[in-house]
C-alpha cells in the first residue's frame, strides 16, 4: 500500500506532507509517494532532518489510496480530517467576539 510522510509545520501547526525535492508540502497530491517499507525509510531519514531542523514536528508515515483520476486520498478518517486542513485554528476564528 502506498504511504506518505506526513507532519505539522513548527511555526504554524499546519500540516504538511514530505514532497520529492525533500521540502514540505500543504497538497497531499504533491507528496513523496513510497510504495515500500524501504522507501518508506528513506522518507522517514529525509524527515529526521527537517525535524533537527526544527521546522516539522510530530514525523510519522500514513498509508494512502491513489485514484483513478490521479486523486490521493488518506486511509484512516483522522488524517482524511487532518488533509482538510480543519485542525488548525485561522486568525477568523480569534476574532470571533465573546
Amino acid at each position: 500500500m502506498p504511504s506518505v510522510v506526513t507532519a505539522n509545520r513548527l511555526n504554524d501547526g499546519i500540516v504538511v506532507y514530505l514532497a520529492p525535492d525533500g521540502t514540505w508540502t500543504e497538497d497531499i497530491v504533491a507528496a513523496a509517494r513510497a510504495e515500500s517499507e524501504d522507501e518508506v525509510k528513506a522518507l522517514e531519514a529525509t524527515a529526521a532532518e527537517a525535524v533537527r531542523e526544527r521546522l516539522v514536528i510530530s514525523v510519522y508515515p500514513m498509508p494512502i489510496e491513489v485514484k483513478e483520476d490521479g486523486a490521493v486520498d488518506p486511509i484512516s478518517v483522522r488524517e482524511r480530517i487532518r488533509a482538510s486542513h480543519r485542525t488548525t485554528l485561522t486568525k477568523d476564528w480569534y476574532d470571533v467576539p465573546l
